[in-house]
């Protein structure tokens, strides 16, 4: 197919990208309209270089990244839109419609990677003692067995809180110790998760959803159900959580999981799969988490790692 004449203006290009991210991509409108805002601030400064979206080289990329950094744009942001205009370009590639992607050797700064938080083991394991408490005892209803089972799965196999909620009760497999994920782009991945997850599950599953479906009638599929019997949200799930630990999220529990396995050994290879990341690079992010967390245990508790007062710092104090 020839490419389309350079003629093209970049608004009828950006009309034709914003109906595919809604309608093949299924993107909601606010995230259309950031990306639109970002391709159009790229659009401006190509004009200034006389160069179009459809003739940008790899130094105009660099050139509009470096331009943002130059103007006190947050690394975030700048990193956000790199990720802009990487699916844009690909999008106009498989099109064919450029014949090369300008942004396919441009690299993020390792200063554009902000380093996730996780919680320490200790505060975790507090989390899911409280939950287990409430989930064990007599009193125990189908939100207190739901709320345990959420926690210890959220930790146990870093489920994001999209993929908590979109589960079904088809995905358990409890009987192979692991449960089917569907994750970004709705691409599948079997998860495994521990005796303590499957526990809180079974119990879940054979008393606190049926107590759950009885306010509500009709087959429902989903997993996790609220106390009217309907899908659970994601907002609840955040609530749910914060009202455990007011420092904890569903997102910091994930990357707990993935911090605490490379802690304990884990190679890379093991926690890209099980958190389902398409890019290595996206999860070695875990090594400098856990390489910090090693020092800084090393400095409180090495004999020979700790920093010693002189005379004349000790009189001083």
């Amino acid at each position: 197919m020839p490419l389309p004449p350079p003629t093209i203006n970049a608004a009828s290009l950006l009309r034709e990208y914003m109906t595919h991210l809604r309608v093949e991509r299924g993107l909601r409108p606010l995230s259309c309209e950031a990306y639109q805002r970002d391709l159009e601030m790229f659009a401006e400064f190509l004009e200034g270089a006389n160069a179009t979206l459809l003739t940008a080289r790899q130094e105009s990329v660099s050139g509009f990244m470096q331009h943002l950094r130059e103007h006190g744009i947050e690394s975030r942001s700048v990193a956000r839109k790199l990720s802009c205009l990487r699916g844009f370009y690909r999008w106009l590639l498989m099109d064919k419609r450029i014949p090369h992607d300008p942004t396919v050797n441009i690299e993020s700064p390792s200063s554009w990677k902000v380093l996730p938080k996780s919680l320490a083991e200790s505060e975790v394991n507090e989390m899911l003692e409280r939950t287990g408490v409430a989930a064990r005892s007599d009193a125990a209803d189908g939100a207190s067995l739901r709320d345990h089972a959420i926690l210890e799965l959220l930790y146990a196999g870093g489920l994001r809180v999209g993929e908590i909620v979109s589960l079904r009760q088809e995905d358990l497999r409890l009987e192979s110790a692991s449960v089917q994920v569907r994750g970004k782009g709705d691409k599948e991945r079997i998860v495994p998760i521990g005796r303590s997850a499957i526990e809180a599950l079974e119990a879940y599953v054979q008393r606190g959803r049926p107590e759950l479906m009885r306010s509500k009638s009709g087959v429902q599929r989903t997993l996790f159900l609220s106390v009217r019997g309907n899908p659970l949200t994601t907002q609840k799930v955040w609530q749910m959580v914060r009202s455990v630990n007011s420092h904890a999220s569903p997102h910091k529990l994930r990357h707990s999981c993935a911090t605490h396995m490379v802690e304990h050994g884990a190679d890379l290879r093991t926690v890209q799969t099980l958190l389902g990341h398409a890019d290595i690079a996206t999860t070695q992010v875990y090594t400098h988490l856990a390489i910090d967390r090693l020092k800084q245990v090393h400095r409180l508790h090495h004999p020979r790692a700790k920093v010693h007062s002189t005379p004349l710092q000790e009189r001083a104090s």
